[in-house]
């Protein structure tokens, strides 16, 4: 599996709102795009922080910081995934954004593989 790079960090809330004004006001993140109150994205550095809605969050755990890694090809990566016995879950097509998929480590920490759309 190729990972290209950390791509963001998102946090799964209930109240994705109040949750950016903190991130926009008290930290002074610039916002970057945001789809209502499903999806609030920040610049932060090189990597982007996000703040979503628990139905955008992918079943990733309420406010715990979820890493999305860039794969160069998530087909590829899922496969290699199953092959030594991990789990995906919500495998997800954003169109022209690209695809995701959630996966669980050994410790059941939750992350996300994203491949950008060709």
């Amino acid at each position: 599996m190729q990972i290209k790079k950390l791509r963001q960090v998102f946090i799964a809330t209930t109240d994705p709102a109040a949750q950016a004004r903190f991130y926009a006001e008290t930290l002074g993140l610039p916002l970057q795009f945001r789809d209502g109150d499903r999806w609030i994205q920040f610049q932060a550095g090189d990597v982007s922080l996000a703040i979503a809605c628990a139905e955008e969050g992918m079943g990733a755990p309420l406010n715990v910081p979820t890493p999305v890694f860039e794969v160069a090809d998530l087909d590829t990566a899922l496969a290699e995934l199953s092959a030594s016995g991990h789990r995906t879950t919500a495998i997800r097509d954003m169109g022209t954004h690209g695809r995701t998929a959630g996966v669980t480590d050994p410790n059941g920490a939750f992350l996300v593989l994203f491949q950008r759309a060709t």
